[in-house]
């Protein structure tokens, strides 16, 4: 699904997000994660902006789909991390496809982004497509108690591009 304001066919670099389906965080506000946070801030940047393109992408839990994220979400009960979790099902640690991004961005006449985003794969997959990711806009945002190993885990085993206090490194007091 596709939502997007105002119009692209200026050229310029469009200010977009690629968005995962994630029904815990985006729909139940769950503080596992950091996407409801990621989705709500996208949305209002792209609002200030006056235009946007936000794509919202069924592929639940990194794409193994609602009912394996929920059973990744008892293994992290149990100690696993988000990658861990995913693997122990016998799924990779992120199996999200973005190649049903470029039609999409064609269709709108997108060619350049902003791309809010932390994730790398996401640029890289756009870039590889022939779409240009003029800028990458940060979005950290959502971080609490609850999800501080899931974020530090993005960053350390998915390359996530995130807040220091997200590297691994101790609190200071």
């Amino acid at each position: 699904m596709v939502l997007s304001l105002g119009e692209f066919d200026d050229g310029a670099p469009v200010l977009g997000r690629l968005h995962s389906e994630c029904l815990t965080g985006d729909a139940l506000f769950s503080q596992r994660c950091d996407c409801g946070s990621q989705l709500e801030a996208a949305l209002q940047a792209i609002a200030r902006e006056g235009r946007g393109v936000l794509l919202y992408l069924r592929q639940e839990g990194r794409g193994i789909g609602l009912l394996n994220k929920i059973r990744a979400y008892e293994l992290q009960d149990g100690g696993a991390d988000t990658v861990e979790a995913n693997e122990r099902l016998g799924f990779a640690a992120d199996q999200r496809d973005y190649a049903m991004c470029l039609p999409m961005l064609q269709h709108l006449g997108v060619k350049s982004l902003r791309l809010m985003t932390n994730n790398p794969r996401k640029v890289k997959a756009l870039t590889d497509m022939g779409i240009v990711v003029a800028e990458r806009v940060p979005l950290h945002t959502g971080h609490n108690p609850h999800n501080k190993l899931y974020l530090a885990t993005k960053a350390s085993k998915l390359d996530h591009m995130m807040g220091n206090e997200h590297q691994g490194e101790v609190d200071r007091a």
